[in-house]
C-alpha cells in the first residue's frame, strides 16, 4: 500500500495559469490557502492494489500547535452531504480545531480520530473545557469516492488522521490524486483537490482570502473553463466518467459533491464569514456546476483575525471581549477574491489530477492539457 503523507511537495506539475487558463485576480505567493498567515494543510494518500483510492486531507486554520478557534461560519448550497459539527459552528460562531475531509464512509472514524489525538497529545480545544476534561465536535466533510474506491472496505483508519493532522505544514499544497481527493471525479474528469489565493491591493485592505476544495461534482457537459463550453468540446474524444448504482438503472448525473474551505486573514465576525461561505457557490457556478439533486455542495470559511476572541480574561469571566470588523461596505473585495479563488482552485484540482483506474477496473481519465489549451485558443482566450 502506497501510504504517503505529503507536508512538504515542490508543486512541479502545472497549474491552470501554467496552461494560459484566463483567470481574474493576483494571487499570493504559492497561490494556496496557506498563503492566509498561520493556515497549514496535511494529506495522507492511501492507494492500494486495484480498490484502495482514497484518503484524509486536514486544513489547521492557526496551525497544528494552536488550539485558538477562529471566527467561522458554513453553508450548504445543496445538503445530500454531510459536515459534523456545524451546530456549534453556528450556535457559537467559532471553527474549535482542523477541517478535515475524507470519503462519505470515513467520516465517523476520522471524527473519531481527532478526538483521539486531542488525547494523544494531551490537548485540550479552544471551547467546552473544564477542569480534568473537555467535550468538542470535530469538523469533518466528505464527498463518495465509490467509483474509483472500495468505499465498503473502510480502509480509512485513525492513524491515517493522524498523519494528515501531523502533517499540516505552510508550504505548497499538493492538488489533484491527494488525501480526501484520491479518488474524486470532478465534471466527468479525473478530480480531487486543488486552491488558490487572492491577495487585495493595499488600498482595498491588503487582506489575503485562501481556497481549497475537495472537488467530486458535476456532469460533463456542464464543464466551463474560462467561461468556454470545454466540457462539450472535448466530450466527443474522451470516454466520460459517469456513476451508476445498478446496472439495471440510467446513468446518473451530478451525483458528486464538492467541499470549498476558505480562509482569510480579513477581520470579520461570524456572520460575515457565514456570509464568505456562501460566495463560494458563486465560484463553483462559474464552473458550470448546478448544484444537482444528488450532490452534496457544502462550504466552510474562517477569518484567523481575532486571535484571542474565545478566551475570556483570567479573572474577569463578565468582562467584554475587544474585536475588530470590516464594515460591510468594505466586504465587497474580499467577496470577490473568494469568488475568483474558488473558480481558479477547482480547476486546479482538475488540472493537477492524474488518469487513475480504481476498483472494478473504472477508469477515470484526466483533464487533457493540450486540448484544453486548443479549446482555449480556439475562442481565443488562451492568456498565453
Amino acid at each position: 500500500m502506497l501510504l504517503a503523507t505529503l507536508p512538504l511537495w515542490p508543486q512541479t506539475k502545472p497549474r491552470a495559469r501554467d496552461l494560459g487558463v484566463p483567470l481574474e485576480g493576483t494571487p499570493g505567493p504559492l497561490n494556496a490557502i496557506v498563503d492566509v498567515a498561520g493556515v497549514t494543510v496535511g494529506h495522507r494518500t492511501l492507494i492500494s492494489g486495484t480498490s484502495v483510492r482514497t484518503g484524509v486531507t486536514a486544513v489547521w486554520p492557526r496551525g497544528r500547535k494552536s488550539s485558538d478557534p477562529a471566527f467561522g461560519g458554513w453553508f450548504s448550497q445543496n445538503g445530500n452531504g454531510d459536515m459534523t459539527g456545524t451546530h456549534w459552528l453556528e450556535e457559537s460562531g467559532f471553527l474549535d480545531g482542523p477541517v478535515l475531509i475524507t470519503n462519505t464512509h470515513s467520516v465517523g472514524v476520522v471524527r473519531d480520530a481527532f478526538l483521539g489525538w486531542l488525547v494523544k497529545n494531551h490537548r485540550l480545544p479552544g471551547t467546552n473545557t473544564f477542569a480534568g476534561g473537555f467535550y468538542t465536535y470535530p469538523i469533518v466533510a466528505e464527498t463518495y469516492d465509490g467509483q474509483l474506491n472500495d468505499v465498503n472496505g473502510f480502509h480509512v483508519k485513525p492513524e491515517d488522521a493522524w498523519a494528515a493532522l501531523d502533517g499540516a505544514s505552510t508550504g505548497p499544497v499538493p492538488e489533484g490524486n491527494v488525501g480526501g481527493g484520491t479518488g474524486m471525479v470532478c465534471y466527468g474528469f479525473k478530480g480531487g483537490i486543488g486552491t488558490s489565493s487572492r491577495r487585495l491591493p493595499a488600498n482595498q485592505g491588503g487582506y489575503t482570502v485562501g481556497v481549497l476544495v475537495q472537488c467530486n461534482c458535476g456532469s460533463r457537459r456542464q464543464l466551463r473553463i474560462g467561461g468556454l463550453p470545454v466540457g462539450e468540446e472535448i466530450s466527443q474524444s474522451m470516454p466520460v466518467a459517469s456513476l451508476t448504482y445498478r446496472e439495471d438503472q440510467p446513468v446518473r448525473e451530478d451525483v458528486g459533491s464538492i467541499i470549498i474551505v476558505v480562509a482569510t486573514d480579513a477581520p470579520m465576525l461570524p456572520h460575515q464569514v457565514k456570509r464568505l461561505a456562501r460566495r463560494a457557490t458563486l465560484g463553483l457556478g462559474r464552473t458550470g456546476s448546478i448544484s444537482g439533486n444528488g450532490s452534496g455542495d457544502i462550504f466552510i470559511a474562517f477569518s484567523t483575525a481575532n486571535p484571542g476572541a474565545a478566551a475570556a480574561p483570567a479573572g474577569a469571566n463578565q468582562a467584554p471581549m475587544n474585536v475588530s470588523m470590516l464594515p460591510n461596505d468594505s466586504l465587497n473585495p474580499v467577496f470577490e477574491a473568494t469568488v475568483q479563488a474558488t473558480e481558479e482552485a477547482i480547476v486546479n484540482a482538475m488540472v493537477g489530477a492524474e488518469t487513475m483506474t480504481g476498483v472494478a477496473g473504472h477508469k477515470v481519465y484526466a483533464l487533457p492539457h493540450d486540448k484544453l489549451r486548443e479549446v482555449l485558443k480556439k475562442y481565443n482566450r488562451l492568456a498565453k
